[in-house]
């Protein structure tokens, strides 16, 4: 399944969806950490998830939707 709307961003009920979505990966998908490199091949985005902070950066400073 793949919806390559790039030029919009999106509504609130896919950000919501979005959100969920993400939840859930990182309850069951997310061992120690996970690496993507996502977006327009020409200027990615890269992005970590993993289950400790990035070393230095104070918790606070992660919000949590």
């Amino acid at each position: 399944m793949r919806n390559d709307r790039h030029d919009e961003p999106l509504s609130d009920e896919e950000l919501e969806l979005f959100l969920q979505y993400l939840h859930r990966f990182a309850r069951h998908d997310v061992d120690l950490f996970a690496l993507l490199e996502v977006g327009d091949p020409e200027y990615p985005c890269y992005v970590s998830l993993a289950r400790d902070p990035i070393p230095g950066t104070d918790r606070a400073a992660y919000r949590r939707p």
